[in-house]
């Protein structure tokens, strides 16, 4: 019997008009703060890394580029890149499922937008150009602990810290949270989280801002969870507000970073519930607050 072809799901309309194909990207020396220049519908935004801005079009923009570096002296182009947008994102962007969340990329929603978004479980994603689409192996590490956690315990609010795109937050509200605050550094992450909400009509339930991930470890919250970068993460750790968490979610971290966050956790209250690597590479940590949580066995 021969194998019957996958059906793909006919475009949307919004997917005719998304602007993820060939990225244009110029790399330049200098912070961009004044990015309301680029008005161009083919600018898909500014990814500001320390001193260094990174400026994303759907089209060649190296004239709209030049003339915006023409009046600003602090600012210099290191170089330019035109990249495929699966490649960026590290592989085409499909609906995948991890345990009981779906996620779907809003242009294969073939009805409007929101409408998936309404289905129990099943959330919208557009990533964008930002870190967080379920490609990266700490993404599902993340994933596959909320299900776990919320298999067994509703955690009723949640705080998402390196938020990305927002998936961790949406996912947890689908699982049952009543209320997230999602929070990143990089305000281009904290628009594209805000776009994601709204795609999902969750306003009301999740709040994504900017901010630094050590200003918000003492905001209250049942679970929080950390995807960030091992420098951040220090930070976190040493933080009171982190002890009066009852679940943590902890990821983002390699081997060596790995090992130190066991140390840490050994001197402190919490116990690692679960465990995972990728590859022995990349590590993730579901973690109970023994003074604050019921039991919860991994299976």
């Amino acid at each position: 019997m021969e194998d019957s072809p996958i059906k793909v799901p006919k475009l949307s309309p919004e997917r005719e008009a998304c602007p993820y194909g060939d990225l244009y990207i110029y790399y330049l020396d200098g912070s961009v703060e004044d990015e309301a220049f680029f008005s161009d519908k083919n600018f898909l935004g500014n990814w500001n890394e320390g001193r260094t801005s990174f400026l994303f079009f759907s089209r060649p923009a190296q004239e709209a580029v030049t003339a915006f570096l023409k009046n600003r002296p602090g600012l210099n182009m290191i170089d330019q890149f035109c990249l495929d947008y699966a490649l960026w994102q590290g592989k085409d962007l499909v609906p995948f499922q991890i345990g009981a969340i779906r996620v779907m990329p809003f242009w294969y929603c073939e009805k409007s937008v929101g409408t998936a978004g309404d289905t129990p479980h099943t959330l919208l994603l557009d990533p964008g150009v930002v870190f967080g689409s379920r490609t990266h192996p700490t993404t599902i590490g993340c994933l596959k602990a909320l299900n776990l956690l919320f298999e067994r315990v509703i955690s009723h609010t949640i705080l998402d810290l390196g938020t990305g795109t927002g998936i961790l937050a949406l996912a947890a509200v689908k699982l049952g949270a009543q209320r997230a605050l999602a929070v990143d550094l990089n305000p281009l992450a904290a628009r594209t989280a805000q776009k994601n909400i709204r795609i999902n009509r969750m306003e009301n339930k999740i709040l994504a801002i900017q901010g630094d991930a050590k200003d918000f470890i003492d905001c209250p919250a049942d679970l929080v969870i950390a995807n960030i970068h091992y420098d951040a993460m220090k930070g976190l750790l040493c933080a009171k507000g982190l002890n009066q968490k009852r679940w943590v979610i902890l990821s983002g971290l390699m081997r060596s970073e790995a090992r130190d966050v066991t140390d840490v956790l050994a001197s402190k209250r919490f116990d690692i519930v679960e465990s995972q690597n990728h590859e022995g590479i990349w590590y993730t940590y579901l973690l109970r607050n023994r003074a604050k949580s019921i039991e919860l066995t991994a299976r």
